[in-house]
């Protein structure tokens, strides 16, 4: 069975339907991300998972209990970080483990022992005795996800766990999030950062009012936009026109980004390149960057979420 299986979910609060009929399947040992535009309900759907707010209608099974029937059993299997982070500032980082090692009634021996684990397993052994209000915050939110573990949980929810982080702080949770994973976790993700979905999930389910627009791999999504394409970087405006003129129809040109674009052939993304440069330096148009590369999941985001494409998937189901 899988660990998180949603059908038909429905949640409104009062003139908002946050979730409406939202299908979900997570497989185990995963990352799924959950994204959409603020407002698509994605927190709305964590809530309901995590037993935080009953729907209106539909089922939810996580770790193969029913969220309204059961939902003590669901949260002994689940771990949930907010985002914001839980933690007592005043306390050190070992003492706020131990705490919710103690709140979730493991003994003061199991909690200690635990709490020392979960240090050393995400790098912070040395930071261990030391106050949490003198930690950096990509220190704060590594002990926050740890804080959410302690219990060894089988689902994992993590609620935009980077948010306001630095890259180097980003790098430190994408590399914890990986090693939950490996060691068994499933977690499920929401973010507001696509390059975060696309480095850590192995599958991607996009809200838009409430409702699934779109789900598949991180590849398959970015097959749907579209094969490799051959982007052309002129600092003169003056080369983009004469760019597309040598080019032909084949060429979109963005004024705005000093860009010629150029969707790939049927022979592949590296014979394009070869022949744009070759009808290029022929027509002796200078170019100053190329660059080959597929659609990115940011692009693939601002299509299934725009209005056109919104009403040409309501008009075609």
């Amino acid at each position: 069975m899988s660990p998180l299986s949603a059908h038909g979910v429905r949640k409104r609060y009062r003139d908002t339907q946050a979730i409406d009929g939202l299908d979900l399947e997570v497989a185990a040992g995963t990352v799924h991300a959950l994204l959409g535009p603020n407002g698509a309900g994605k927190s709305t759907a964590v809530n309901v998972f995590a037993t935080l707010t009953r729907p209106d209608a539909g089922e939810v099974h996580v770790g193969g209990h029913d969220v309204v029937r059961h939902p003590a059993r669901v949260r002994s299997t689940i771990g949930l970080v907010g985002q914001s982070a839980a933690l007592d500032e005043a306390l050190h980082g070992r003492e706020n483990l131990v705490m919710f090692g103690r709140l979730h009634g493991l003994s003061k021996a199991d909690a200690v022992r635990r709490a020392g684990d979960l240090l050393d397993a995400f790098g912070l052994t040395e930071a261990g005795d030391r106050k949490v209000s003198g930690y950096s915050g990509g220190m704060r939110r590594r002990l926050d996800i740890a804080a959410g573990l302690v219990t060894r949980p089988r689902i994992l929810f993590l609620d935009e766990p980077t948010t306001g982080l630095d890259p180097r702080g980003r790098h430190e949770v994408w590399e914890m999030v990986r090693q939950v994973v490996a060691d068994g976790t499933t977690v499920l993700l929401t973010t507001q950062y696509l390059d975060e979905a696309d480095q850590l999930a192995g599958m991607v389910t996009v809200l838009g009012e409430g409702r699934v627009i779109a789900s598949g791999t991180p590849a398959s999504l970015k097959d749907e936009l579209g094969g490799d394409r051959v982007i052309l970087t002129a600092l003169d405006p003056e080369h983009l026109d004469r760019m597309a003129s040598a080019l032909g129809p084949a060429a979109t040109v963005s004024t705005e980004l000093l860009e010629v674009t150029v969707e790939a052939g049927a022979s592949g993304g590296g014979a394009t390149l070869v022949e744009v440069v070759r009808t290029l330096d022929a027509a002796r148009v200078s170019v100053d960057d190329v660059l080959l590369r597929r659609p990115t999941l940011d692009e693939v985001f601002l299509h299934v979420t725009s209005p056109d494409h919104r009403r040409t998937s309501e008009g075609a189901a």
